[in-house]
């Protein structure tokens, strides 16, 4: 990570100093697109759960001003005359831009994180190398002239850069997080064919309408993203709210005092984040969290309450019967089928249930027992309960991922299982 944020302030300082020194070279050109990276970071959302995870369709917050930087880098013509900036003055003029926008955003208190400012850096100077150098030369021109060749070429820059950024916020998520490498680029590559895609076809096209009808085409040509980055925010925001649904129904096993306070989102949160661990992808991650946040919903059905809400300690066919009633008050409330099936097995033996029912039964398992302080153990004492499950009722795999994520929030020191 520091490496990551060490590369991008080099470049930063490199870039800054040489564009103070030798002045700004055609700087209406750099003002425009220095505005339109600032109108599109004072336009960035940022809608983070309550983990301050970035659902896959908004991980570029501000998308217009990473379109603007992009065409920036890969502008070459401005209404038919060649331009001469070079990659340094691309740098300056993107990190001052971008600093300018975000200020509003600083001072409110919600201002982005140092890690995505260092990956627009890196990713801007990355297409930038590729291209500049090759344009002002001639050689670019040589080898693919400017007809649908250079078209394609741009496309094929754009396709390395988003690969270069999901890599890099990959890399930086993983490191600051734990969590596996190869699920988190799989995730940042899904979210590249969103708004993504959006993104590199903008900067293609604004660069080359800049080059054609000059800088009046900075305005014309984001209308469609603009209008793009809206309806993703509007299905965002649906999400949220249908989140929010989930979150407020599960609440009633508490408010009717099945369930201690805090119960099934302390089992959704600790369930994503084994999910994660365990490398579920984004959509098999959403599920999850709805399905343990419904877990206990069948307990609405008894006369007389679980004590503490406790079904982890229940006998065998009590917890089926419930966990039956769960999934079919779920398939009521109109949840994804999914969410339904893992609520209604999650008192199966493990060998029989899906993945995301293993993550849900030993998470609860685990909150019932050290959660609210009925293993007089602790919650050291309360997972070595669990690994003593591992015969049939939790899997092995799920209850280590749990020892990791809990290892890792410092709620528990990890005991080694030795092999076999």
């Amino acid at each position: 990570m520091w490496s990551v944020r060490g590369a991008a302030a080099v470049l930063t300082a490199a870039g800054l100093g040489h564009t103070l020194w030798s002045g700004i070279t055609e700087p209406a050109i750099a003002l425009a697109f220095g505005a339109l990276i600032t109108v599109g970071e004072l336009a960035r959302r940022d809608h983070r759960d309550a983990a301050g995870h970035l659902p896959a369709e908004d991980r570029q917050p501000a998308p217009l001003g990473s379109a603007g930087a992009l065409a920036y880098a890969l502008l070459g013509q401005n209404a038919g005359h060649p331009t001469h900036h070079g990659v340094l003055q691309i740098v300056a003029v993107v990190v001052a831009a971008a600093l300018v926008g975000i200020v509003p955003h600083v001072a409110r208190g919600r201002g982005p994180a140092l890690d995505h400012v260092a990956r627009r850096v890196l990713t801007v100077a990355f297409a930038a190398v590729c291209f500049q150098p090759l344009y002002n030369s001639g050689q670019l021109g040589h080898w693919v002239g400017q007809g649908p060749y250079l078209v394609l070429f741009l496309l094929l820059l754009l396709g390395l850069t988003a690969l270069c950024d999901a890599v890099l916020a990959a890399a930086l998520a993983g490191a600051r997080t734990g969590w596996p490498y190869g699920p988190l680029l799989r995730d940042e590559l899904r979210a590249q064919l969103g708004i993504g895609a959006a993104i590199c076809a903008t900067g293609v096209v604004m660069a080359l309408g800049v080059a054609v009808a000059g800088l009046w085409a900075l305005p014309v040509f984001s209308v469609p993203l603009l209008l793009t980055q809206m309806s993703f925010h509007r299905i965002t925001a649906i999400r949220t709210t249908y989140r929010q649904t989930i979150t407020s129904l599960a609440r009633a096993t508490e408010i009717a005092g099945y369930t201690p306070p805090g119960h099934s989102r302390r089992v959704a949160a600790l369930s994503c984040a084994v999910g994660r661990d365990l490398g579920l992808s984004e959509r098999e991650l959403t599920v999850l969290e709805y399905a343990a946040l419904m877990h206990d919903i069948g307990q609405l059905s008894l006369i007389d309450p679980v004590p503490a809400g406790a079904t982890a300690e229940l006998p065998a066919a009590e917890a089926r019967r419930i966990a039956e009633l769960g999934g079919e008050v779920a398939r009521q409330t109109g949840v994804p089928p999914e969410v339904a099936v893992i609520v209604e097995r999650q008192a199966d033996p493990y060998r029989e249930q899906p993945v995301a029912a293993r993550i849900v039964r030993a998470v609860n398992a685990y909150d019932d027992l050290a959660g609210a302080g009925r293993h007089p153990g602790g919650s050291l004492a309360a997972l070595e309960r669990l690994r003593l499950g591992t015969g049939h009722d939790y899997q092995p795999e799920v209850v280590e991922s749990l020892a990791r994520v809990l290892a890792r929030g410092g709620r528990v020191r990890v005991v080694p299982v030795p092999p076999g």
